[in-house]
């Protein structure tokens, strides 16, 4: 009897610890309220993004903008939004520039939802330079490219087209392993997308990405850690519900 308490008592024990170290390793890097732990790309650049304690959608009168709406009861607890100029699709200085976290993470699940504007595009980059395409992609049929959603921009189209419409919310879960680098400095394995899934649906599986980049990243170069980064220089787009669980 005491022997089998003895074992009980272990299993808890192992049991509670396992739930605390998967309570350290997931990590929600938007307060809701501010831009606290985040920084842009190119401090000169004019920033669009804002923290709205609210949540996003598209204004009656122009599906190509999104603006703040009203915090509805049972939604999130609130959003990141790129409130890009009106002519963002013409003027570059209206598309605003991208953001980034302070807080570094290599192999990582990462769960976001996100809307876009009629038209527009941005990116989820992990390690702040591996490109996930977000865009608008809804009612586009035949073969899927590389710019478009659910695609690892320059690397893979995706393998369906699981948009829904803009300006509603969309959710991806990103699976996503490093580049392993040695002591020495040198790559020994590629990064990969382990799986990526969009509204739902498998889009991308076992991707590798030889390169350091995918374009368009912070640096270029292939790092153990890297910060997540979503792209605000291409049009409105919105984040929220941001979780990342450290593997």
């Amino acid at each position: 009897m005491k022997k089998l308490i003895l074992t009980c008592s272990v299993l808890v024990v192992f049991a509670l610890t396992a739930m605390c170290v998967f309570a350290q390793s997931e990590v929600k890097p938007f307060n809701g309220k501010n831009l606290n732990g985040w920084k842009v790309t190119d401090p000169n650049a004019r920033c669009f993004w804002v923290a709205s304690h609210g949540t996003a959608g598209m204004p009656s009168d122009n599906p190509q903008a999104l603006i703040c709406l009203p915090f509805p009861e049972g939604d999130s607890d609130g959003v990141l939004i790129n409130l890009s100029g009106p002519n963002w699709g013409q003027d570059e200085k209206q598309r605003g520039v991208d953001l980034y976290t302070e807080q570094t993470f290599g192999d990582c699940i990462v769960e976001i939802e996100f809307m876009v504007s009629k038209g527009s595009n941005s990116g989820i980059y992990l390690m702040g330079e591996y490109e996930v395409q977000v865009a608008d992609g809804w009612g586009k049929r035949g073969r899927m490219g590389q710019g478009d959603v659910g695609a690892i921009y320059s690397a893979a189209a995706p393998k369906v087209n699981a948009a829904l419409e803009p300006g509603k919310w969309q959710k991806f879960v990103i699976d996503f392993a490093a580049p392993r680098i040695d002591a020495a400095g040198n790559k020994i394995a590629n990064a990969k997308f382990v799986k990526i899934t969009l509204n739902g649906q498998i889009v991308q599986e076992d991707v590798e990405v030889p390169g350091g980049s995918t374009g368009g990243g912070i640096t270029g170069k292939e790092h153990a850690e890297g910060p997540l980064m979503l792209q605000g220089n291409h049009g409105p787009v919105a984040y929220r519900n941001i979780v990342i669980k450290e593997k």
